[in-house]
């Protein structure tokens, strides 16, 4: 899968950098597969959820960030929507249009 784009998991981890290595290994797994639905992700991440529109959802770090993202299984590309820790995540009012 194309991710689309590190330089957001390289910002956020410059302001939380116990999310770093984490966000890091998400990366590295993602971008080496090629997912064709949710159950593919299901197998790599446990702690995944699909919230609509295309909107997965990653706990990462055991739950303390949230990673949000749109994934195009036709096209192999993954788009990072959102990082931010479970209380941001939690103020969001209408994730599947983030």
């Amino acid at each position: 899968m194309r991710i689309i784009t590190f330089k957001r998991i390289k910002e956020f981890s410059e302001k939380h950098a116990d999310a770093e290595m984490p966000l890091r290994f998400w990366y590295s797994v993602s971008s080496k597969k090629e997912w064709e639905s949710f159950n593919d992700i299901k197998k790599d991440f446990n702690a995944v959820d699909y919230v609509g529109n295309h909107r997965f959802v990653f706990n990462i770090k055991g739950n303390t960030y949230r990673l949000i993202t749109i994934i195009s299984f036709n096209a192999k590309k993954i788009y990072i929507r959102f990082i931010g820790t479970h209380a941001e995540y939690d103020k969001i009012k209408d994730i599947q249009n983030i």
